[in-house]
């Protein structure tokens, strides 16, 4: 009776040590796997991460470049409006001057000031000015007085085309094109920025739990070894299922680097 008690605890003493190398065993191939998975998503993190800074700069560079050219041409844009303020003053004064010689019948001076003003036109106007004040650039009248007599009756040849609703802005539309374009690319490369940060943080999270897991190889103790691969499975969880919410990197085709795409 006696051995047949010290047989049972034999028995049980045998089984619970296997059932312990079973879950050893287990454990270990636990390790193995997310030690492997999570090395592929460390380098995948990594990579994109990468990926969404070179975009970042790029997009901050184009945004410069873009800047500088509408800058360039916002200062352009204010040259050649002052100049065609000044052009629109002596387009003034000589149409005062042939309103005069009209009405004192001064054949002499309504002539001078008409040819003046009359290749003034030609030579100077802006084709948007010229529609302005309703002026034909392609006029080739062998009587400029005539011509401009004719002209000067459209109310549009009296009225500056300052006034006009959206005339000013004309000589900015160049400008706001490449400054619009260069906000564009900077928000791009922000977004990019903001990216290329979150798949950084994953990539450190990663770096955790392969820490944790490779210390979970060196411990004995089997309860121990179970907290501390649960802490990384959630770890890794979380961090996987972050990363899988992120955009990736604009035009991003993974078909391209194997030269297709």
């Amino acid at each position: 009776m006696e051995n047949e008690i010290i047989q049972k605890e034999e028995d049980q003493q045998d089984g619970g040590e296997k059932k312990g190398r079973d879950l050893d065993h287990t454990l270990e191939i636990i390790v193995v796997v997310m030690l492997g998975i999570t090395a592929l998503l460390t380098a995948w993190a990594s990579w994109i991460g990468a990926l969404h800074g070179g975009n970042q700069a790029t997009n901050y560079a184009e945004s410069n470049n873009f800047a500088s050219e509408g800058n360039s041409e916002y200062n352009a844009g204010v040259q050649g409006m002052m100049q065609d303020m000044l052009l629109w003053n002596e387009i003034s004064d000589l149409q005062i001057d042939i309103m005069f010689a009209q009405a004192n019948d001064d054949e002499l001076v309504l002539e001078q000031a008409s040819n003046k003003l009359f290749y003034k036109l030609n030579d100077n106007l802006s084709d948007e000015m010229a529609t302005a004040l309703g002026w034909d650039t392609e006029n080739v009248s062998d009587d400029p007085t005539e011509a401009i007599s004719q002209w000067m009756e459209n109310e549009k040849a009296l009225v500056s085309p300052f006034t006009e609703d959206g005339f000013t802005d004309s000589y900015f539309e160049a400008a706001n094109v490449l400054l619009t374009e260069s906000k564009t690319k900077l928000e791009e490369g922000q977004k990019d920025n903001t990216n290329g940060d979150a798949f950084g943080l994953v990539t450190v999270v990663f770096g955790v739990v392969l820490f944790l897991l490779g210390i979970a190889g060196t411990i004995k103790s089997q309860k121990n070894r179970i907290v501390i691969i649960s802490i990384s499975l959630i770890s890794f969880l979380m961090a996987t299922i972050y990363m899988f919410t992120l955009p990736l990197p604009t035009g991003f085709n993974i078909m391209s680097f194997f030269g297709q795409g």
